[in-house]
């Protein structure tokens, strides 16, 4: 039986699906942002946090990853397996880089009397980038089934060589690039939406 390849399609279902799950993303977190605004205006209940240094680092941190990965991606369709077995395997550490520093930033939170359930513009902060911490973490457990990979499917550069000619196999790693430059993108506008929103 004959294998349906990519040109088959004209969006390839694991692209579509990526996409129907995307907009649903921008819909929560669009959800979540108007009503940090609208409550914003509850002067009564509101009182503005400065967000920990730390989370600037993790801005930094999750930008560097994207950029990684995109060059992962670049390795792969040059046939580089080396360079894309390390570019995968840095792009994994600096996603669980991220998860730690956020982490950390919330501890700073709760260290200087931002509880979640204490202050609301606290409690924003904390579920805003909580569910954003959550999406990271899938995109981390991913990032680490790529990376094994690498090294148990991915022998020699012929190996990725058979990869990129065969579309199917080749969309898996554009969708997860696409998903990573997501999250990197979502997380980059939170920051300087709560910084701006103050």
């Amino acid at each position: 039986m004959a294998t349906v390849t990519h040109s088959r399609y004209i969006v390839h279902p694991y692209k579509f699906n990526l996409w129907i799950a995307i907009v649903s993303m921008v819909m929560i977190f669009a959800a979540f942002t108007s009503a940090y605004v609208v409550k914003k205006g509850d002067v009564k209940a509101w009182t503005d946090i400065v967000l920990p240094q730390i989370f600037t680092v993790s801005t930094v941190v999750i930008v560097l990853s994207s950029l990684t990965m995109h060059l992962a991606y670049v390795a792969f369709k040059r046939n580089l397996i080396y360079w894309y077995r390390g570019l995968m395997i840095l792009t994994f550490f600096l996603g669980a880089a991220f998860l730690t520093l956020q982490i950390q930033g919330w501890t700073q939170l709760v260290n200087s009397g931002i509880y979640l359930d204490g202050n609301v513009a606290g409690s924003f902060i904390y579920v805003i980038s909580g569910a954003h911490f959550l999406h990271v973490a899938g995109g981390v457990v991913a990032l680490m089934v790529f990376a094994i990979s690498a090294f148990v499917k991915l022998k020699s550069p012929v190996d990725t060589l058979m990869q990129n000619i065969q579309p199917d196999k080749l969309v898996r790693l554009e969708v997860m690039m696409t998903y990573w430059h997501f999250v990197d993108f979502l997380w980059v506008y939170l920051f300087f939406f709560f910084l701006l929103n103050r």
